[in-house]
């Protein structure tokens, strides 16, 4: 076996493997990279062998998908009775795939951890002292941070010695200017961790990094970058910078979501307590699990069953969906002084051209057209020749961000063992 232990000592140099993983609320995945060249190895270097995704864990349609490097499925099929009955069993799945499929330990594993809260702003090589705070931030992210990190307790456990890298989705935002970071509440709860942090961070910082690849005119320009999920939120970027976004304290405010009501009047709240005597874990419960599409439609969370169906409720949630997100994402040019450029990934984003002509269409008092066979196609760029703001679909791999940040941290640990030995 050829773990990190093993790498100090000079072994298993040229055949290393990286781990990510991302656990979600209701999911697993995971992508294994092959390192060319390890110490020397850069972005280009990571080779995707595996990728999977273990979806609908605890549910009825829990369902096993691996694919290998070129999109062909290894494995493709509904979970059996209790294969995914929770996360833990997903972990005992994935951890046996990988023992009947591949022969060596990875060099190390990285792993999205939602929220960083304030002293996180980059990613970081997990210890007692950085689990420990990462394990208290668990009221800030109820839905992932505890899922996030059960893996990282899993491999402790068994793997001591086995590099783990934590990389944040908070930290891609800290470049805000310091005024973005407050609410308008005593500053002492700000000193206590009440502040804007912003979420989808990975994601942001590899479209950020494809920009500035592929596509270096418009990673200098004021770019709105849409990450439409289940979960959901924009970020004005330029430089490969973060500007502003619209989530904040939690992964709760902001564009509506799947599941999350995203802006609300906290006089709602105060409702619920004093007129309905719910308790914080009812509330907890409603904002992040009833909420949003799933409760303004009475129907589903899903877009496309939204989009299939002839229910007004149906057309309610879609239309709502398009007029806040539009509303929204025009005021994150508030802080950039106007829009160059917008950008839609993630799931629905990446997927939905029916939700990108409506939101658009929401924007067109900003000169924002689109095309709607190269919509329709889902191709690169979307927008009309003649839109004052241009329009793109860019695929976002937040697996890869965690990749490359974690081959950093291997690398300058493997450096700093051999300087000290020398």
């Amino acid at each position: 076996m050829c773990g990190f232990a093993s790498l100090l000592w000079g072994k298993c140099m040229s055949n290393e493997k990286l781990l990510v993983i991302n656990a979600g609320s209701s999911s697993l995945k995971f992508h294994l990279y092959q390192i060319r060249d390890y110490e020397q190895a850069t972005f280009e270097d990571l080779n995707l062998l595996f990728a999977g995704h273990l979806s609908g864990i605890g549910g009825a349609m829990a369902h096993i998908r691996i694919l290998g490097p070129q999109g062909q499925p290894v494995l493709d099929r509904s979970a059996k009775e209790n294969e995914l009955k929770d996360l833990s069993a997903a972990q005992s799945f994935l951890a046996h795939w990988y023992s009947e499929t591949i022969n060596t330990t990875p060099l190390a594993v990285g792993h999205r951890i939602v929220h960083g809260g304030s002293k996180m702003h980059q990613s970081t090589i997990i210890n007692d002292e950085v689990l420990a705070y990462l394990d208290a931030l668990a009221p800030l992210a109820p839905l992932h941070q505890h899922n996030n990190l059960a893996p990282v307790h899993v491999i402790r456990e068994h793997w001591p010695d086995l590099l783990q890298v934590a990389c944040f989705d908070t930290a891609f935002h800290r470049t805000h200017c310091a005024m973005l970071g407050y609410y308008a509440l005593p500053k002492e709860f700000y000193d206590e961790g009440v502040q804007r942090y912003g979420f989808h961070g990975l994601s942001y910082q590899y479209v950020a990094h494809y920009l500035r690849t592929h596509l270096p005119e418009l990673y200098q320009q004021r770019v709105i970058v849409a990450h439409l999920g289940s979960g959901a939120s924009a970020c004005m970027m330029s430089q490969g910078k973060s500007l502003d976004t619209t989530m904040g304290f939690t992964a709760l405010e902001g564009l509506p979501m799947a599941t999350r009501p995203g802006r609300l009047d906290a006089g709602v709240v105060l409702w619920w307590m004093q007129q309905k005597q719910f308790t914080a874990a009812e509330i907890q419960h409603l904002l992040y699990n009833c909420s949003g599409m799933k409760g303004l439609s009475g129907i589903s969370s899903d877009m496309r069953e939204l989009l299939a169906s002839n229910e007004e409720s149906a057309q309610l949630a879609l239309d709502y969906y398009a007029h806040h997100s539009a509303e929204c994402m025009a005021g994150l040019g508030v802080i950039s002084k106007g829009i160059d450029a917008i950008v839609f990934t993630a799931g629905v984003g990446e997927n939905s051209p029916e939700l990108r002509e409506m939101i658009i269409d929401k924007l067109s008092w900003l000169g924002a057209k689109i095309d709607p066979e190269r919509n329709l196609q889902s191709m690169q760029k979307i927008s009309t020749k003649d839109s004052k703001i241009s329009v793109w679909v860019i695929p976002t791999n937040e697996e890869l961000v965690i990749a490359r940040d974690t081959l950093l941290l291997a690398q300058q640990k493997t450096r700093m063992f051999v300087d000290r030995d020398r």
